[in-house]
C-alpha cells in the first residue's frame, strides 16, 4: 500500500490508515501508558525482558506489554484472513539477531525506537526533533553501504513451524503472564510501570499490527525516502504523528518544549548518535523495531530473531547500567553507542567491498 507500485488511491487509504495508528498511540498514552509512548518496540521490549528477569528492576520496569502480543498478533491475524500468512526464513538471521541487540541499546540510549520517535515529534518533544537528524544521517549511511552491494537477503519459504516460533513463544509468554508467573502488573495490576488498561492496548495493538502489516509501514523506510523520490512512507509517518499530537495535545497529555518532557533527555548530542545508531543497525537488520514485530507476526523468522535480539538488548542495556533516564545519558551508555557505530560501519563497509568483490569477479 506504501511500498511498490504508485497507486494514488491506494496511498490515500494507507495515510488514513497510518492516521489511525497515531490516534490509537495518542489514545493509549491517554488511558495511562507512559508519555509520548502509545507503542514503542524498543522500550516495551525491555519492559517484557524484565517481565521475563533477565534484569533487575530498580525503576519498575518490568511488565509483559500487551502491546508486543498485540502488534505481532494484528499483524498474524491480518495476513491469515487475506490468506497470504506464510512462513519465511533463510536471510542471515545471525546478522539481524546481532543488529537487533544494538538496535535496543541505542534506542534506550535515545529512549525511544523511531515508531515512539515519531510519537515525540507528534506530541512536539522538541529533544526528539533535534536528534532527528541523526537518525536520518544512520539510515543515511546505512542506504551507502546498500548501494556499495549490503544486502541482509531475501527470506524463502520454510516450513510453518519456522513462522509459529515467535507467536507461539510470546503467546506461551503471554500465559504465563496472565497465570501470574511473570514479574510486573497482571491483569488489573495496577502497579508500575505506567500503562493502559491491558485489554484496551491488546485491542488497540491488534489494529496497530493489522494496519502496519496491510501498510508495510516502516520508520526506517520514512527516513531513507529523504534520500529517494518516493515519499509515501514520509507522508504516513506525518499523518501517523498528527494523528498522535491531535490527542496528545488537546488532552493535554503533552507539553510542546524542550525541558521536562516524559521518558526523555536533553543530552543532544548523544540522542542524535544513538540515534544514527539505530537508524544504520535498521537498515543493516532490515528494519525498525516495531516493524520487526510485524514480520514477526507475517511468519518471518529472521525478523523473531532480531526481536529477540532486541529484547536481549534492552536487557544488558540494564544490567550494564547503558540506558538512559530523564536525567541524562551515561558514561558507559556513550561508550556503547560509540561501540555500536564503529561494529556497524565495520561490518557495512565489509559487506559492501565483499560484495563489490564479488560482481567484479562475476
Amino acid at each position: 500500500m506504501l511500498r511498490g507500485e504508485l497507486n494514488s488511491s491506494r496511498t490515500r487509504t494507507g495515510l488514513i490508515a497510518m492516521l489511525l495508528v497515531g490516534l490509537g498511540c495518542g489514545s493509549l498514552v491517554y488511558l495511562g501508558n507512559p508519555g509520548n509512548m502509545g507503542i514503542c518496540g524498543a522500550c516495551f521490549l525491555r519492559d517484557s525482558a524484565g517481565a521475563l528477569r533477565l534484569f533487575g528492576d530498580p525503576q519498575g520496569l518490568h511488565y509483559l506489554r500487551p502491546e508486543v502480543l498485540g502488534v505481532v498478533f494484528g499483524a498474524l491475524l491480518w495476513m491469515l484472513l487475506r490468506g497470504k500468512w506464510q512462513a519465511r526464513s533463510g536471510s542471515h538471521a545471525a546478522t539481524r539477531f546481532f543488529f537487533g541487540i544494538w538496535m535496543g541499546i541505542g534506542s534506550l540510549v535515545f529512549l525511544g525506537c523511531p515508531f515512539r520517535m515519531l510519537q515525540r515529534l507528534g506530541g512536539l518533544d522538541l529533544t526528539a526533533w533535534i536528534a532527528l537528524p541523526g537518525f536520518i544521517a544512520g539510515v543515511g549511511l546505512g542506504l551507502f553501504f546498500e548501494k556499495r552491494g549490503y544486502n541482509v537477503g531475501k527470506t524463502q519459504e520454510s516450513p510453518m513451524a519456522v513462522g509459529l516460533l515467535g507467536p507461539v513463544l510470546l503467546g506461551l509468554a503471554a500465559v504465563l503472564w496472565y497465570l501470574g508467573h511473570l514479574d510486573g502488573p497482571g491483569p488489573g495490576g495496577a502497579a508500575p510501570p505506567a500503562h493502559a488498561p491491558w485489554l484496551i492496548s491488546l485491542g488497540i495493538a491488534l489494529a496497530a499490527g493489522a494496519i502496519l502489516s496491510m501498510t508495510r509501514f516502516c520508520a526506517v523506510t520514512a527516513a531513507r525516502q529523504v534520500f529517494q523520490k518516493d515519499r509515501r512512507m514520509i507522508l504516513a509517518a506525518l499523518a501517523m504523528m498528527i494523528g498522535y499530537g491531535v490527542i496528545v495535545l488537546t488532552t493535554g497529555k503533552s507539553t510542546p518544549g524542550i525541558e521536562g518532557q516524559p521518558a526523555a533527555h536533553t543530552d543532544h548530542l548523544w540522542s542524535a548518535l544513538s540515534l544514527a545508531l539505530v537508524g544504520l543497525c535498521g537498515c543493516l537488520a532490515g528494519g525498525c523495531p516495531v516493524r520487526q514485530l510485524v514480520m514477526t507476526g507475517e511468519g518471518n523468522g529472521d525478523a523473531a530473531m532480531t526481536v529477540a535480539g532486541i529484547l536481549l538488548g534492552g536487557a544488558l542495556s540494564h544490567g550494564f547500567g547503558l540506558a538512559s533516564s530523564g536525567s541524562g545519558t551515561t558514561e558507559a551508555g556513550h561508550t556503547a553507542v560509540i561501540v555500536g557505530i564503529v561494529v556497524a560501519v565495520v561490518y557495512g563497509a565489509m559487506r559492501s567491498v565483499l560484495a563489490s568483490e564479488g560482481k567484479s569477479a562475476a
